[in-house]
């Protein structure tokens, strides 16, 4: 079995079940493979029922799901398993084929955490796969470091390479929304909700705004644009 890198040595992903759902049996073979070489226990399902069934008998901690499954799709299957308690908290990703931005803001109102779209990289997938779980791992202590950069939830003080990096208020709640998350996607509606609240009014333009800021003050990239559908933190290291 290959060697995990070092970053992720801590998460004991021997401990971590990975349930795959896609009616392609090259992709479950090929995702299954990158997987398994990164520690992860591994299961598959060629269907949407199936995937239901499986999910239910192997409570996993992460499903990928294809958004077009025979029997019910991904989204049918995401609302559904939302919708019971122990799942409530499952991260789950879908892949798509589709380019229709419209299909993948549903799939994330739906409550999923991220997608990939086909053909896939595994290289990528894993590394989605990895952020999420990393997502799960902060501890309470409000301060979130991800290579260079440490976020201070206690003191809004955030440094890079261990120089310190004046935001404004809404730009830091910016980032550590974003980065207490890093790889989940955040839409925009979700954004003004957590960061400027329901009652205030602000346009789609201030969100924008804030993140190139961000971008400006950081000096390094650590948020992706998901054109039509929102931002996501996702930086990585070697």
């Amino acid at each position: 079995m290959a060697a995990c890198h070092p970053i992720f040595a801590a998460m004991d992903l021997k401990e971590k079940i990975i349930l795959i759902a896609d009616d392609e049996p090259d992709i479950l073979e090929i995702v299954s493979f990158n997987l398994q070489l990164e520690g992860y226990t591994v299961h598959t399902a060629k269907d949407g029922n199936e995937a239901l069934e499986k999910a239910k008998q192997i409570n996993p901690q992460l499903i990928i799901l294809d958004i077009m499954m025979p029997f019910k799709n991904g989204v049918e299957v995401c609302k559904i398993l939302r919708t019971l308690p122990k799942f409530k908290d499952t991260l789950i990703i879908f892949l798509t084929a589709l380019s229709n931005e419209a299909m993948h803001i549903k799939g994330l109102d739906t409550g999923a955490d991220d997608y990939v779209t086909k053909p896939i990289s595994p290289k990528v997938l894993v590394s989605r796969v990895h952020a999420l779980f990393r997502r799960t791992m902060h501890d309470n202590s409000g301060i979130i470091t991800a290579g260079d950069i440490t976020i201070n939830a206690s003191n809004y003080n955030v440094k890079v390479n261990g120089k310190d990096v004046v935001l404004a208020k809404k730009e830091f709640e910016l980032l550590y929304l974003l980065a207490a998350k890093p790889g989940r996607v955040f839409l925009r509606n979700e954004i003004l909700e957590q960061v400027w609240g329901n009652n205030v009014i602000v346009g789609d333009r201030t969100i924008d705004v804030h993140i190139r800021k961000i971008r400006q003050k950081l000096g390094v990239n650590c948020i992706s644009t998901l054109k039509g559908v929102g931002y996501k933190f996702d930086y990585m290291t070697e």
